[in-house]
């Protein structure tokens, strides 16, 4: 026990004696010095770091402008086609524009459908 006891009380004298910075400015530059520590290092921190995940990027949104109606006039139907008339000339057994001119006169006769 008192071996012991001796023991200890040396590796304390050394260690208060080797106290100090690692690298101590002299005169001349930086001196080592080496010391003995007892115990062990210190930490409080989280024995776990999460893994760094980088923030989930967001795009701002696309400035859209509402749409322009133009509004057109009121919405006319379509004229009805009139019913047009043919000519005929009985001299030229023929009809107009193919015969420009009649001397007998011209008839009006209402077109016929198509034959189909």
């Amino acid at each position: 026990m008192m071996r012991l006891t001796k023991v200890m009380l040396a590796v304390v004298l050394l260690a208060l004696l080797s106290s100090g910075s690692a690298y101590a400015w002299g005169r001349h530059g930086p001196h080592v010095r080496f010391g003995v520590m007892l115990g062990g290092p210190v930490w409080f921190g989280p024995a776990y770091y999460p893994p760094f995940y980088y923030p989930p990027v967001y795009y701002p949104p696309i400035p859209v402008s509402p749409p322009v109606y133009i509004e057109q006039g009121g919405a006319q139907p379509a004229p009805a086609p009139e019913q047009s008339s043919w000519y005929y000339c009985a001299e030229a057994n023929a009809y107009y524009p193919y015969v420009k001119e009649c001397a007998g006169g011209w008839q009006r006769v209402s077109p016929l459908p198509a034959p189909g």
